[in-house]
């Protein structure tokens, strides 16, 4: 995998109320087309690297239904255009974008914008997210 130095958000919360960018990872350690979590405080994000659209987004690793911390294990793809993830234990879907659950349910996620620089991963926490 050819690490390139980029630098501009690619998910799309609203950054204007980010406080402040913590480093997750290497983009290395990131699986292609997978997900990974990551702790910042006492709360599990999950990253995802999304190879085959060249975007990055990440969420809270917490399924809203079955309150387990697994949604980085879950499957990536794309439903209309839009990037989503399953949750792996029973498929509901949610967008990656905005949290939204695509499966009509009122349960969403909470979504975080993410940022490369020079090879590492940043997510943004603001007020809505701390």
């Amino acid at each position: 995998m050819e690490i390139q130095d980029q630098s501009f958000v690619f998910s799309t919360p609203e950054t204007t109320t980010v406080t402040e960018w913590f480093r997750a990872a290497r983009v290395a350690d990131f699986p292609e087309d997978g997900g990974m979590c990551v702790k910042f405080g006492n709360r599990q994000i999950a990253v995802f690297n999304f190879t085959r659209r060249g975007e990055w987004y990440a969420c809270q690793n917490q399924c809203p239904h079955k309150m387990q911390m697994i949604l980085a294990r879950g499957i990536i793809g794309s439903h209309q255009g839009e990037p989503k993830v399953a949750c792996p234990f029973h498929k509901k879907t949610f967008s990656l974008r905005n949290g939204q659950c695509l499966n009509g349910d009122e349960q969403c996620l909470e979504v975080y914008p993410v940022r490369v620089e020079q090879g590492y991963v940043y997510i943004g926490i603001g007020r809505e997210n701390t």
